[in-house]
Parts: C-alpha cells; sequence; structure tokens
C-alpha cells in the first residue's frame, strides 16, 4: 500500500481592518509582532502607508476612510457605507482564522457586525476599546455578541467592560509607553525647560474641523498671555499635510509663533517645552508622559455638544485625568474655551507654583498606573490574536 500523502497545513490567516493614521500604526506594529512570533503568517486586509510597508497585502484602499464620527461626513457616507461591505465581503471570501479591527468603531463595527452575522466561525479581536466609559454605556454588552476580545489601551477600560457585561477585556498597554523615551528631555533639554522665555506648545488638533475651530481661540488667548506680562516662545507642532492650513490661520495672530513639522519636530519641541494648550485627546496623555504641564481645551458644534452633554458619564474628557483618577489636568470645553479663561490658566502653569507642581507630582504616578508586563503592547497583542484563532 502506497505511503499517504502527508497534508501540508496552510498558512495562519489574519484579516486587520484599520480606518485612520492612528489605526494604521497600531496595525503596523501588530504585523511585526505577529510576524516575529509566527514568521508564515498571511496579513491581508485594510491599512495605511504603514501597513502596507509592514507587509500586509491590501485588499480595499484605505483612501477616504479617515473619519471621526458619522455626524461630521455626511456627504461621504454613501462612499464609507459602500466600503463597509467591501471590507465585509473580503473578509467572509478569505475566511481569516482572526478578523482583528482597530479603532474607528463606526466603521470597524460595522464591518465586524456584518462579518459575525455571516460566518459566526472567524473569530474577532477589537484593538482599542470604544470609549464606553464616556458614553453609549450599552454598547460593552452589545459587543458581546460580535466581539470574542478586546484590546485596551487605558489601564482602566478592562474593568469597566466587566461591568458593563462588556466582552473579555485585556489592557496590552498604550502605544506611547514606546514612545517615553524620545518624549523627556536629556539634561541640556532640561535646562531649555527652565530658561526663559518659555516654550509654550499650541496644539489645536490633528484634524481640519479641530484646527479651524481652535486656532483663532488660541492665537487670541496668546495675544491676552503676552499681554498679561508673560514672556513665552509659542511652538506650534503640525503634520506635514496640515501644515499649510495651520500657517494659514496663524496670520491673524499677533503672536508669531515657531511651527514644528513633523514628527521629529514635534517630539525636539516636547522635550524643552515648559507648558501646553492643548486640544483634549490623546495628546494629552502624552504631554503629561512627558513631563509637561497643560490646559485642555475643545470646542464642538453647538448641537454636538448638545448631545455629548447629554449622554457623557465622566466629569473629565482629559484621558491624563481618567488615567490618573484626579482632574489636575484644567479642562475648558464650549463656552469655557474662550481667551479670558485659558490665559490665566496657562499663566499658572508657566509660573513655578502650586499648580504647575500639582501636575508635575501627579504625572510622576502616570508609569506606575500604565505599566505593562516586559513585552511591549504590539507584543502582547500580537499574543492575544495568536490565541484567539481558532486554529
Amino acid at each position: 500500500m502506497a505511503a499517504a500523502t502527508p497534508q501540508v497545513k496552510a498558512p495562519a490567516r489574519v484579516f486587520l481592518v484599520a480606518a485612520e493614521a492612528s489605526g494604521d500604526r497600531l496595525g503596523a506594529a501588530l504585523i511585526g509582532a505577529l510576524r516575529a512570533k509566527l514568521p508564515g503568517i498571511d496579513v491581508a486586509g485594510v491599512g495605511g502607508t504603514a501597513m502596507l510597508a509592514a507587509g500586509m497585502d491590501s485588499i480595499v484602499p484605505i483612501d477616504g476612510l479617515g473619519l471621526m464620527g458619522f455626524a461630521s461626513i455626511p456627504r461621504r457616507l454613501p462612499t464609507i457605507f459602500r466600503r463597509i461591505r467591501e471590507v465585509s465581503e473580503a473578509v467572509i471570501r478569505m475566511r481569516p482564522d482572526v478578523l482583528v479591527i482597530i479603532d474607528s468603531p463606526d466603521f470597524t463595527h460595522r464591518v465586524a457586525r456584518r462579518v459575525r452575522a455571516r460566518d459566526t466561525s472567524i473569530p474577532i479581536v477589537d484593538y482599542v476599546s470604544p470609549q464606553v466609559w464616556a458614553w453609549r454605556p450599552g454598547r460593552a454588552k452589545t459587543m458581546s455578541r460580535y466581539i470574542d476580545h478586546v484590546m485596551a489601551l487605558l489601564p482602566f477600560e478592562p474593568e469597566v467592560h466587566r461591568e458593563l457585561g462588556g466582552p473579555p477585556c485585556s489592557y496590552v498597554g498604550h502605544p506611547l509607553l514606546g514612545e517615553v523615551g524620545a518624549l523627556r528631555p536629556n539634561a541640556d533639554e532640561a535646562r531649555r525647560r527652565q530658561t526663559d522665555p518659555a516654550v509654550l506648545l499650541v496644539l489645536p488638533g490633528s484634524r481640519r474641523s479641530e484646527i479651524r475651530r481652535h486656532m483663532d481661540i488660541f492665537g487670541a488667548t496668546l495675544a491676552k498671555l503676552r499681554d498679561s506680562g508673560v514672556a513665552f516662545e509659542a511652538v506650534v507642532p503640525t503634520l506635514p499635510h496640515l501644515a499649510d492650513l495651520v500657517r494659514e490661520r496663524s496670520r491673524s495672530w499677533s503672536v508669531t509663533p515657531r511651527f514644528a513639522v513633523g514628527e521629529q519636530a514635534r517630539l525636539a519641541a516636547t522635550r524643552i517645552a515648559r507648558a501646553a494648550l492643548s486640544k483634549s485627546g490623546t495628546s494629552t496623555l502624552e504631554l503629561a508622559l512627558a513631563g509637561v504641564p497643560l490646559i485642555g481645551a475643545y470646542r464642538v458644534s453647538g448641537w454636538e455638544a448638545f448631545i455629548a452633554r447629554r449622554v457623557a458619564r465622566v466629569p473629565t474628557v482629559i484621558l491624563a485625568n481618567l488615567v490618573l483618577g484626579d482632574n489636575v489636568v484644567p479642562e475648558f470645553l464650549q463656552e469655557d474655551c474662550t481667551p479670558d479663561k485659558l490665559a490665566p490658566a496657562l499663566a499658572d502653569i508657566l509660573a513655578d507654583g502650586p499648580v504647575r507642581q500639582r501636575q508635575l507630582e501627579a504625572f510622576g504616578r502616570l508609569d506606575g498606573l500604565m505599566a505593562t508586563k516586559d513585552d511591549s503592547p504590539s507584543v502582547t497583542a500580537a499574543r492575544i490574536v495568536l490565541a484567539t484563532m481558532r486554529r
């Protein structure tokens, strides 16, 4: 009798879906960690330049998918819903061993629900928890119907999912933890932080809508701060594709800023900054990890604020405050986001007084609160993804 022909096991297959630049960076690091653990793994899906450079086979282009909630993009809805159908169909055709959706829940969760409805055998992992702790807590329980595991970036999120009846959730660590060395000053940079004029970072946002809403307010704030007798050097970090818009919006400022364009310039400016005026978001946690006292500010349209106030479940939207469990960073939202309120608050954190010292002491606790085991966030995430595979 002839010997049976040995079967060749097909490589493990992972399908990744990212719709924004931040998710693209997370996806690229995850791909690298997956390939380090399982060199023959087959990775395909939707992503940007970072994920493609990491070796992902692109199934559907990411073009036009960068979004921040459906409310701000009504004209793009037909395109986005078409992309949701295309991506879902691509997943069903490939039948991967695991589907990993990355952030952008308005897009990625719609894909996940369609896939789960069509093929319950495909495990689904969500990398970056939606902010169920801030609003729409019912999403957590709903997610348990189509998400098999959540990989959280913030240390308090697993407990939130347990309390709300969400899917199994593990804290893998925030990607900012890998940038701490690049965010904190060396001896020369630390001396510059204490040298006058103080470097004041001004971060209006990384989206065009944020820049348009904040630039005039922030410019007027700097003028009021200068007129009060505070000396400073304003530095505006921005991304290359937004630099022209930021420069155009700053032409009306009476204070002339310096621009730090690109990642390396932003990090260099952060290392010498004494304080910052920042829009709410991930930048507040980055500044806190860098040891830069700050105030947070944000404005949205009136009707968006009306809705947010009725669904919000947290006393702050500043990520550093949420991780610390203490509102050490003052925030100025909507009608409080005015030069008359922002300028005095900035003066307080530029001066070597109790307000500044309280923030610095609180920020010193972040390393311990956000620490993970020896593995990096992407390595921990890769281990969970591989453990969730159906094979």
